[in-house]
């Protein structure tokens, strides 16, 4: 058994305009919702041993606003191949993953396409085919390795966006 941990990263700040895209900042709300989502995965056992991450700074951020509310260290790989990914790419990032439980963060609009062809029926939440900032699903694979994971092949376990941790 393999378990995903798919989030897309927190919101961003857009205050300055000469910022490239890969370098923007999380904004005050993307800070507080990483460490809202960081408490609620804790809070489930959801905790990655491996953390397959975008280069972008803004998907480096929201890993170190979630990273203080889990026990241990994961392993942080940062994958500039994540950066704005289609699914396919992000498969092939996935199927070398090493551990059983895998972190990844990434961008969309390929974070959500990836999510909805992953798993064979997609949760029940309206937000999950928009996948907001801060999404995150949970998906278990019935797999031995990570290189045997592919498109339907995953159960939705749970699914969250900030919003929802905020009430």
């Amino acid at each position: 058994m393999k378990r995903l941990i798919l989030t897309r990263h927190a919101k961003s700040s857009w205050d300055d305009p000469t910022v490239a895209d890969h370098d923007r900042p999380l904004n005050a709300r993307g800070k507080a919702a990483a460490a809202d989502l960081g408490q609620w995965l804790a809070s489930r056992g959801y905790v990655p041993e491996e953390v397959l991450c975008s280069d972008a700074l803004r998907t480096r951020k929201t890993w170190s606003g979630i990273a203080p509310a889990l026990p241990g260290t994961p392993i942080l790989e940062l994958k500039p191949a994540l950066y704005h990914a289609g699914p396919d790419v992000m498969l092939a990032v996935l199927r070398h993953a090493k551990a059983d439980t895998v972190m990844m963060i990434g961008h969309n609009p390929g974070i959500a396409e990836f999510a909805e062809r992953l798993v064979g029926h997609a949760p029940a939440n309206p937000e999950f085919h928009r996948y907001p900032t801060g999404a995150t699903l949970v998906a278990d694979f019935a797999i031995d390795d990570w290189a045997e994971a592919g498109f339907g092949a995953g159960t939705a376990v749970d699914f969250t966006v900030p919003r929802e941790l905020d009430a």
